[in-house]
């Protein structure tokens, strides 16, 4: 036995995972650290039950101790059918070095499967992901407010769930997540800076926990200072919605003020419970009724805001008044409606418009279902994927009245309400049309609840908070707009888009404040279609919106030169950058490294779907460019890069170099700590 440099490590140490990868040899994974038998064999039980194709592979362990094990992988089949997953095995090994490994799948709802699909289609990393903000007047516990947190976790399955890459899209569910929450003090960053840094750094929803808290202030409350603490929360739509991060909010409130401690069990029912309750569902009648709607002879208005392509988005948000919002809830409900369908009948008169239609045409646009209208019973308190887009088709008649479209967009919602468990994807399945026109999409979101008695709990701590904000998507649409109101109760329009529509979009938005603002001046007669357009006939219409094509940018792996080689014959070491951890981190981690070798920080890869493998050819040519030709190269990550890790590794052996992928089992420890982790990992092969 040879003697290891991980002796000098105390048994507290996290758990290290280095695995050799060979274009001949079969796999050998080397664990340091206090890890014990038993749970190395339950780590192997659970990926044979999440990766069936693992069951042909033979584990033979041979242990040198409780911080030292061998374990060797060989695969029954002749010739080798299937590819060891030693990522996802390096990564359950190293999760906290204790705890349960215990895992449950369910499967992907089709809208949450359309929503990863988008998501994994396009390289922007903030694609599919919402932010929503409040602020908090008065003294905060950051500790608490952790805590509070990590019991609102434990407590929601739906936060302890990640996609898996099987054949056939599934969730799985975790018995432990850890939750991330930033802390930043005031001063330290600039707000909309932050937001849009956060925005892009994306959620990766193949990782448990779909929801980032960020904290900007907090602490204990200062007489002096009236700067409340901003919070800010970040989550993949494939996972949560908007209704549930209310709701999430709602129970942080009261682990919180339960001294960061929630009381009870987990939520049901949850999002297994909605997934069979979907599986009992007779589609039939949902298909007869999206694929009988008539629209008629009519010529439909075309789309307007095809996708450019560009990965700049651009975001601008308008405001009514409180007296304006209350005028235009009124008015709504003189003709039978609502400030939602409002909302969509002046959007359905700004696309006519935009289109430069003449005579009655049917304009297309889609609407989000909350997903809270179905029989499900609970529904109204499972946080879970469950809004999600539905067409809207709607005839525009210059010589109809505003009402009659009002009540027209009304009627269509109501019958909708019932089929609101319905994808898109479904339904395009069923029409068998086309792909959709519409290229819009409206949110329109519910007032914020009174929160009183809870309100009042936290005002006897002195503390006042107010109602979440949201702050924009980017979905598959080219263009979204979400109307929500604000603490006093007034209209805010958000829109999200593609950066290079900026004057189409601030027109178009301008126009819909215009509408908004004056036709509920006159309730007393309905106003025609036509004459609500003319109330925009003074301000132009500017060049007719259609196709816009952009050049892409390059994309490439720039890595940070952390620390330069000692010689020449030394090869490069990759990290890759875990979510949440600091350059700063990075660059102590590097200062304290004994080993001759090059240290380089990459960008985060995704753990799967369409855009991991390319991430992962991405890093290797960045690494390959600096090692020599058949050389030593390593990648290294925390746990939870294993996946990437290892796929990175193993293009390296295709290459012809000699890699090991180490996962690293936390990032609680030191730098200095992992440091000599990493240089003892790398050094073994020496």
């Amino acid at each position: 036995m040879t003697t290891s440099r991980f002796a000098r490590l105390p048994q507290g140490e996290p758990i290290t995972v280095v695995v050799e990868v060979s274009r001949s040899a079969l796999p050998v994974l080397e664990l340091h650290g206090p890890i014990e038998t038993a749970r190395i064999e339950a780590a192997l039980d659970s990926i044979a039950t999440r990766h069936p194709g693992a069951a042909s592979w033979t584990a033979a362990l041979e242990s040198q101790g409780r911080a030292q094990h061998t374990l060797r992988l060989t695969d029954s089949t002749e010739p080798q059918q299937t590819e060891f997953p030693l990522g996802a095995l390096a990564d359950l090994l190293t999760r906290g070095g204790s705890g349960s490994l215990m895992t449950r799948r369910l499967a992907a709802t089709p809208l949450q499967r359309e929503l990863l699909a988008d998501a994994d289609a396009h390289p922007d990393p903030g694609r599919q992901v919402e932010q929503a903000a409040w602020d908090w007047h008065g003294p905060l516990d950051v500790a608490q407010f952790t805590a509070a947190w990590r019991s609102v976790f434990a407590r929601e399955s739906v936060l302890r769930t990640a996609f898996d890459d099987q054949a056939e899209l599934g969730l799985v569910v975790h018995e432990q997540t850890e939750p991330e929450v930033v802390h930043l003090p005031h001063g330290s960053a600039e707000w909309h800076s932050l937001v849009e840094a956060d925005r892009r750094r994306g959620v990766d929803p193949r990782r448990p926990a779909p929801l980032r808290i960020t904290l900007l202030g907090g602490g204990p409350a200062n007489p002096t200072s009236t700067q409340p603490t901003r919070v800010l929360l970040t989550y993949h739509h494939a996972l949560l919605d908007s209704w549930s991060v209310r709701l999430l909010v709602r129970e942080f409130y009261r682990a919180y003020l339960a001294g960061g401690e929630l009381p009870g069990g987990e939520r049901r029912p949850d999002m297994a419970d909605y997934v069979a309750w979907l599986d009992a569902q007779d589609s039939s009648a949902a298909e007869d009724f999206f694929t009988s709607a008539d629209t008629g002879v009519f010529v439909p208005v075309p789309p307007l805001f095809t996708d450019t392509g560009s990965r700049s988005e651009g975001r601008s948000r308008l405001r009514l008044t409180e007296e304006e919002t209350a005028r235009l809830g009124n008015w709504a409900a003189v003709w039978g409606g609502s400030e939602s369908t409002a909302l969509q009948a002046v959007w359905a008169l700004l696309l006519y418009r935009a289109s430069r239609a003449e005579g009655p045409s049917q304009v297309c646009f889609a609407t989000t279902a909350a997903g809270r209208s179905i029989l499900f019973e609970g529904v109204q308190r499972t946080p879970g994927a469950l809004a999600g887009p539905l067409p809207q088709s709607v005839l525009v008649d210059p010589g109809a009245t505003v009402p009659q479209l009002i009540a027209n967009l009304r009627d269509r919602c109501l019958d909708q309400a019932a089929y609101e468990w319905v994808s898109a994807g479904q339904i395009h399945a069923w029409t068998q049309q086309p792909p959709p026109s519409a290229d819009t999409l409206l949110t329109f979101e519910a007032p914020p609840r009174v929160l009183t008695e809870l309100e009042a709990e936290l005002v006897a701590y002195g503390i006042e908070v107010e109602p979440l904000q949201t702050l924009g998507v980017r979905t598959a649409f080219p263009l979204t707009l979400i109307a929500h109101h604000d603490g006093d109760g007034r209209l805010i329009l958000t829109a999200s888009y593609d950066q290079v529509r900026l004057p189409e979009i601030t027109e178009l938005l301008a126009h819909a404040a215009l509408l908004l603002r004056e036709l509920p001046r006159d309730s007393a007669r309905p106003t025609t279609v036509g004459e609500a357009l003319t109330l925009l006939s003074g301000l132009g219409t500017g060049p007719a919106v259609g196709p816009v094509q952009v050049e892409l940018e390059e994309t490439g792996v720039l890595p940070a030169v952390l620390r330069r080689p000692h010689h020449k014959d030394a090869g490069p070491v990759g990290l890759l950058q875990a979510p949440g951890v600091s350059r700063v981190f990075y660059d102590q981690l590097a200062r304290a490294y004994e080993g001759p070798e090059e240290l380089l920080l990459l960008g985060p890869v995704p753990v799967g779907g369409t855009q991991a493998d390319a991430a992962a050819r991405a890093v290797y040519a960045a690494l390959d460019s600096r090692a020599r030709s058949g050389g030593p190269m390593a990648v290294a990550g925390f746990s939870g890069d294993g996946v990437a890790a290892c796929a990175i590794a193993r293009l390296a052996a295709v290459g012809g170099h000699r890699p090991l992928a180490i996962v690293l089992g936390a990032t609680d420890a030191r730098p200095d700590d992992l440091a000599r982790m990493l240089a003892s990992a790398v050094g073994r092969r020496h």
